[in-house]
């Protein structure tokens, strides 16, 4: 049974239960990583972070499908990062979860467009990374691009809201 549970505990999605947003400069105890400073674990290369965004916006309103990466289908939420930075030639893991040890920790407070946000999936008791979305804005609130399972269903942006910041992991840095 709990094979058959554990896809959806972990799934890349789930229902907003607020829609408040958190304002920026919440304490978070994420703080930057000093031992690592390079981000060659993934390889972004000249890419510009804010094309990158361009792009992944251009894929708004695409259906949430699980395990997916093809846009005629739908995408899951590492599935559309895939396809996203894939468009750019940059490889990158397939699932949320491979990405729990990826890229250049950063506090949440200093996160900046293009930076990768990790969540639970939506059982948040389970602390291990199950969602994640790319941060296409900063300034008063964190807003992100992803795919959900939830409400929106499918690739949408959402502000930071007490929803996603109870299953907030951590942010990871892959563009230099």
């Amino acid at each position: 049974m709990l094979c058959l549970l554990l896809p959806v505990l972990l799934s890349c999605g789930g229902i907003p239960e607020e829609r408040m947003a958190i304002p920026i400069d919440s304490s978070i105890s994420e703080t930057i990583d000093t031992i690592r400073t390079d981000t060659t674990d993934i390889q972004t290369g000249n890419t510009d972070p804010s094309k990158l965004i361009a792009y992944s916006q251009t894929l708004k309103g695409i259906p949430y499908k699980y395990a997916s990466t093809d846009p005629a289908a739908g995408f899951d939420c590492s599935g559309f990062i895939t396809y996203v930075f894939n468009h750019f030639g940059i490889e990158v893991p397939r699932t949320s979860v491979d990405f729990t040890d990826k890229g250049i920790p950063i506090n949440l407070s200093l996160s900046k467009p293009g930076d990768l946000i990790l969540f639970t999936g939506t059982d948040s008791t389970i602390r291990t990374v199950g969602h994640m979305g790319i941060i296409t804005h900063t300034g008063d609130s964190i807003v992100f691009i992803h795919s959900t399972s939830g409400k929106a269903y499918g690739v949408t942006e959402t502000t930071l809201n007490p929803y996603y910041m109870g299953r907030f992991m951590k942010v990871i840095r892959v563009f230099e």
